[in-house]
């Protein structure tokens, strides 16, 4: 692979099998320079957590986890002292789009 400018490591390199046909049964153990690499259940790309599966339960539950970090950030709303106009600020700018990305998934 280097020599058509594609480098991997052997260390970090995993690979998760997703039968899109529907086809059950083991395709064997994946080598790379003698090396086994190791196969996966879920592994994370571009911000979606992808299951062998085809689940979406822990995508989803990572989205939440997501959401309630959000809004323990922003927990000062529930402070007395700051003003109600920029607690509905706040919420609109930071709470709702953070809700909302998970809608989009």
């Amino acid at each position: 692979m280097e020599s058509r400018g594609i480098r991997l490591s052997r260390l970090k390199t995993e690979y998760l099998r997703y039968g899109f046909s529907g086809v059950e049964g083991d395709g064997g153990e994946v080598t790379m320079g003698g090396v086994v690499i190791p196969r996966v259940e879920n592994f994370k790309y571009l911000g979606l957590i992808i299951e062998e599966r085809g689940d979406i339960d822990e995508d989803i539950n990572h989205c939440t986890r997501v959401r309630w970090q959000k809004w323990n950030k922003a927990s000062g709303l529930c402070d007395k002292k700051i003003p109600f106009r920029l607690k509905g600020r706040i919420y609109r700018m930071i709470v709702q789009p953070a809700l909302l990305y998970g809608a989009e998934c």
